[in-house]
C-alpha cells in the first residue's frame, strides 16, 4: 500500500526543513519534497502539521508502550537495568520482542554479568541475540582494568559503550548535589567533580582502546569540557543529556521534592548554563527522556530513601521543542539529537526522511498547548518533575514502518 502525506512541513536531519510531500510503499520511504505524486495512492493530509521523523529514545529503563505513543517514539535503546538484567542472550532475545509491533525494543545489554562490574557479558553472543550496545547500567565500573577490557571486547564486536558517569567512590549512598540547596536540606550529597573524574578515565581508556563510547547523560560543565577536548582529539566519544538537566537545577529539589530525585543529580544553575551551551555548540549529540517510571511506593518516601528516575518518554518531545522556541537550535538539529545520532549510535537504519529509510513518522503540532499533568500521563508511572508545567507541542499521528500506532 503507497501512502503520501501532502501539505506537510517537513523537518529531516539531512535535508532540514520544508513545506512539501512525502511518500512511503508499505514500511519505506520512496520520496520527499516536491514530486509527481502517483494516481494509486492513499493521500493523507497535514495541512498545518508537521512530519518528522520518529523519536529513537537512547537509555530507556522500561518498555511502556503508551508513554512512547504519546511522546511520538517508535523505538527505544532499552537498559540492561532489568529483572532479570539484560546479561544473556535468551533474555535479550525476549527483552527484542517485547514491544513489537507498536514499539520496536533495541536491548542495551549488559557489560558485566550482573551489572556487578567485574566478570564481562558474553557481549558477541549478546549481540547475535538483538543487542545493540552493552552498557554499564545505573553504574560506573570501578575498576580501570575491568573497564578497559569491556571497552576492547566492545570494540572487536563492533558495539558501542554506554556509560554512567559518576566515580561511585564519592557519589555511593548520596541523593544530591553538594551545594547549598543540598545543606540547607541536610540531604547527604557528593561533589558535581565526580562526573568528571568518570568521564576523564572513560575517554582516556577509550581513546587508548578505540572503542566507541556514549555518556548517557554529561550534567556539568566540567564534564562538558572533556568531552569537547575528547572530540577534538579524535576520540570516538559521543554524549547525551535529559530535559531535566538542560531545564531544571538543583533548585527543583526545595520541599524535598523526590520527583526531582534523579541520577545523576541535579546540578547548580551553573551547571544547568553549561548544558544548554553544549547542546547549542553540538558537544551535546542525543536528547534521551531517562525513561524510569517509579510509583508512589518507590517516590512518597523521604527524599534520601526515595528511588532516583522520571517518567520522561511522554514529555521529551515537548520539552526538547522548547528549545527551538528559545533560539538554541533549529528543529532540524533538534531532530538530529532526537532521532537520527540516537538511531546512528545503535546502528539502527533510521532516524531521518531519506528514501530508503524506515517510514517511522512523526505528526506533530509543535505550536498546539497542554499542560504536563501528573496524574493523567499516558504511562505506567507520573513522577515527572514537570508537573503542572505548561508546554507546548503535540503529538497528533505516530507511524511504525507505515503503520498507525494508536
Amino acid at each position: 500500500m503507497k501512502t503520501v502525506f501532502t501539505n506537510a512541513r517537513l523537518v529531516c536531519p539531512v535535508a532540514g526543513a520544508r513545506p512539501g510531500d512525502l511518500l512511503i510503499d508499505g514500511e519505506t520511504i520512496v520520496a520527499s519534497g516536491a514530486f509527481e505524486i502517483p494516481d494509486d495512492v492513499q493521500r493523507v493530509d497535514l495541512s498545518g502539521k508537521t512530519l518528522a521523523p520518529a523519536l529513537v529514545d537512547l537509555g530507556v529503563f522500561a518498555v511502556d508502550r503508551a508513554a512512547c505513543r504519546a511522546g511520538g517514539i517508535a523505538r527505544v535503546g532499552l537498559m540492561p537495568d532489568q529483572s532479570p538484567v539484560l546479561d544473556d542472550p535468551g533474555i535479550v532475545r525476549r527483552a527484542a520482542l517485547s514491544g513489537k509491533p507498536a514499539l520496536w525494543v533495541h536491548p542495551i545489554a549488559a557489560a558485566t554479568q550482573g551489572l556487578q562490574g567485574t566478570d564481562l557479558a558474553e557481549m558477541a553472543l549478546n549481540a547475535s541475540a538483538g543487542a545493540r550496545a552493552v552498557a554499564t547500567g545505573r553504574r560506573w565500573i570501578a575498576s580501570s582494568g575491568t573497564m578497559r577490557k569491556v571497552l576492547a571486547y566492545a570494540r572487536d564486536c563492533g558495539m558501542t559503550v554506554v556509560t554512567h558517569a559518576e566515580d561511585g567512590g564519592l557519589t555511593d549512598g548520596i541523593a544530591a548535589t553538594e551545594g547549598e540547596t543540598a545543606t540547607r536540606l541536610g540531604l547527604p550529597a557528593a561533589p558535581a567533580i565526580a562526573e568528571a573524574l568518570a568521564i576523564a578515565r572513560d575517554l582516556m581508556l577509550a581513546e587508548e582502546t578505540g572503542a566507541r563510547i556514549h555518556i548517557r547523560q554529561v550534567t556539568t560543565a566540567a564534564g562538558f569540557d572533556l568531552v569537547r577536548a575528547a572530540k577534538r582529539r579524535g576520540v570516538r566519544v559521543t554524549c547525551g543529556i535529559t530535559p531535566a538537566h538542560f531545564l531544571l537545577s538543583d533548585i527543583a529539589v526545595s520541599d524535598f521534592r523526590t520527583y526531582a530525585r534523579l541520577s545523576p543529580p541535579l546540578r547548580d544553575e551553573s551547571d544547568r548554563q553549561a548544558a544548554r551551551q553544549a547542546v547549542r555548540d553540538g558537544t551535546v549529540d542525543v536528547l534521551s527522556s531517562g525513561h524510569d517510571p517509579r510509583g508512589p511506593e518507590e517516590k512518597r518516601l523521604p527524599f534520601a530513601d526515595a528511588e532516583p528516575g522520571m517518567s520522561g518518554a511522554g514529555t521529551l518531545l515537548a520539552l526538547s521543542l522548547g528549545l527551538m522556541r528559545d533560539g538554541v537550535l533549529p528543529m532540524e538539529r533538534l531532530f538530529a539529537l532526537l532521532a537520527a545520532n540516537p538511531a546512528r549510535i545503535l546502528g539502527l537504519n533510521g532516524g531521518t526522511l531519506e528514501a530508503g529509510k524506515p517510514a517511522d513518522l512523526v505528526v506533530l503540532d509543535p505550536d498546539s498547548p497542554w499542560l504536563i499533568d501528573s496524574t493523567r500521563m499516558a504511562a505506567r508511572a507520573g513522577n515527572t518533575p514537570f508537573d503542572g508545567l505548561p508546554v507546548q507541542g503535540k503529538v497528533l499521528a505516530l507511524y511504525k514502518g507505515g503503520t498507525p500506532i494508536t
